[in-house]
């Protein structure tokens, strides 16, 4: 039974703010949405970066109603332009706000036009070749570049950046230096909402779990099972044919034999 709640609006959420660590998942499927929406996961994110993602965008919302939906923005946003006709078209196909890893002056047209945007700080996976799979902020220089770019988010009128993989210690501080939302992946519990993916909770892939995340099913090892049993259901099917067991009677249509005489002596006839 789905839990009957408000949908979040970007006003609830920075009300909240420094009084609650909000749940967050990013879903890849309706039948995800549906069971974050049962389970009363707070915060949603979804793809926006592709064709396909796009049209999966309405069937998500149309799956979890009463959620908030976050939709990630496609990568090499060309203009300022480009930006606003995105995170409209986002917004108006149901997401509640739009995940843009671009720079804080495509954040500012975004946001100057009343579109609400997350941005991100931290590991910026499409931005790792500057920076290497790592915790970034370990160190002070480190940490004051980080807070200095937070800052520009904030001047930019990002409502929320996702904070991925800096150390919980100055995570923590950042979050009460800030009036944006920090969404915490991997970079601890003091920030404003826990963010994983649903491939990592759910144990969807078989690749090394990410250390900062957490795994609480195996569905890779079900996907694997369900192989094997679609090769050994395929497989009996193939003897049952070869052995002449399938198909038995009770699939088969019958004829009155009166009928079939009647069509076999006509075209005798003729």
């Amino acid at each position: 039974m789905i839990r009957a709640r408000k949908k979040f609006t970007i006003y609830d959420l920075k009300k909240l703010k420094g009084r609650r660590c909000l749940t967050h998942i990013h879903v890849k499927s309706p039948e995800e949405a549906v069971a974050a929406e049962m389970a009363g996961v707070d915060l949603m994110s979804c793809s926006f970066d592709s064709v396909e993602s796009q049209a999966q965008l309405p069937k998500l919302v149309e799956a979890a109603p009463n959620s908030f939906f976050s939709g990630a923005t496609p990568h090499g946003l060309a203009s300022q332009e480009e930006a606003i006709r995105v995170g409209f078209q986002a917004l108006e196909m149901g997401a509640s706000s739009v995940y843009c890893s671009a720079s804080p002056w495509i954040i500012e047209a975004m946001a100057r036009e009343g579109i609400p945007v997350v941005g991100h700080l931290g590991l910026v996976p499409r931005h790792v070749t500057w920076t290497n799979y790592r915790a970034i902020g370990k160190t002070a220089a480190e940490a004051k570049i980080l807070y200095k770019k937070m800052k520009e988010l904030e001047s930019a009128g990002a409502y929320a950046a996702e904070i991925e993989c800096v150390p919980h210690q100055l995570a923590s501080w950042l979050c009460g230096q800030t009036s944006m939302l920090l969404m915490s992946l991997g970079s601890g519990s003091g920030c404003d909402t826990q963010f994983l993916f649903s491939d990592d909770i759910l144990g969807d892939y078989d690749e090394r779990l990410p250390r900062h995340a957490k795994s609480y099913r195996d569905f890779s090892a079900e996907h694997r099972r369900l192989q094997d049993e679609r090769v050994a259901a395929f497989s009996e099917y193939i003897a049952d044919v070869s052995g002449g067991s399938f198909p038995q009677p009770d699939h088969l249509i019958e004829m009155e034999e009166a009928e079939l005489k009647a069509i076999q002596d006509s075209v005798g006839e003729s």
